[in-house]
């Protein structure tokens, strides 16, 4: 069997807990930051669980993390 390569862009973008949840970053976090408020700019610091309906893709996308 092939090793399966890994997407780039994913293991860049997703890390796996020991559970097998995908942690994700918060979006909206990078410009135009003057019309968000500082409340909403603490909760996009925060990670977040990739949701279930799209777990399987990404653990495909990095089947060695």
């Amino acid at each position: 069997m092939p090793k399966v390569k890994t997407h780039s862009g994913a293991k860049k973008r997703f890390s796996l807990t020991k559970s097998g949840k995908v942690k994700r970053a918060r979006a909206f976090k990078s410009h135009i930051l003057n019309k968000k408020t500082t409340k909403r700019k603490r909760t996009l610091r925060q990670g977040a669980y990739a949701d279930v309906t799209n777990e399987a893709a990404v653990k495909k996308m990095i089947p060695y993390k």
